[in-house]
């Protein structure tokens, strides 16, 4: 069985109220869909002929461009959430119990391309994390939390290049979120946050 095809008998085995209440999700009876917030916008998920579909020109971007990332995030999300609010401690990938997949190969994420293009330009960061629903933070020299599902903020930080520093971005997850998805979706997440913050 194909890993999507796993997510989506699992996801029909829920009860939807328990799913809405944990994944912070809305269901309509009538169309047999979740309504799910994803990156500033709703996506809905209909399990019945397993389609998703945005409600924006960037949720169909998440959608279509991130689609390796996004598709199976969403699903597992909404199978695996749990009824806990983030913590507000940020922690770095390197930190994790899964951790390690991080600093090697191809599970590196793309944090040097986002630096390099923000390298001297805070509000455009900061612009590119609002155009995803992202909200301003006080982090670095500019900082932007996303919320890829509404229990998963995760932090993206830039810090300008300057005389003597090249430019660095870095990417923070709350510390609650390995109880939300499993260690590789959870990468899918990052990289998501990732992609969305590079595109024109």
């Amino acid at each position: 069985m194909r890993a999507d095809d796993k997510a989506w008998q699992l996801l029909s085995d829920c009860e939807p109220g328990d799913v809405c209440r944990r994944a912070v999700a809305r269901y309509s009876e009538e169309s047999g869909s979740y309504a799910l917030p994803v990156l500033g916008d709703t996506i809905t998920v209909t399990p019945s002929d397993r389609t998703l579909a945005g409600s924006s020109p960037e949720s169909e971007l998440v959608l279509t461009k991130a689609a390796y990332f996004s598709r199976l995030s969403i699903l597992h999300y909404l199978v695996g959430a749990q009824e806990i609010e983030p913590s507000g401690r940020l922690v770095k990938p390197a930190d994790l119990a899964s951790g390690h997949i991080y600093l090697q190969g191809s599970h590196v994420l793309p944090l040097e391309p986002i630096a390099a293009r923000f390298s001297t330009d805070t509000e455009g960061f900061v612009g590119q994390g609002a155009r995803f629903g992202g909200e301003r933070r006080a982090y670095g020299d500019a900082g932007v939390e996303l919320r890829p599902f509404p229990r998963m903020p995760i932090t993206m930080v830039l810090w300008q290049e300057d005389d003597e520093f090249p430019a660095r971005s870095d990417l923070l997850f709350d510390s609650t979120c390995e109880r939300h998805v499993p260690e590789d979706i959870l990468w899918s997440v990052a990289m998501l946050c990732a992609i969305v913050m590079l595109q024109r």
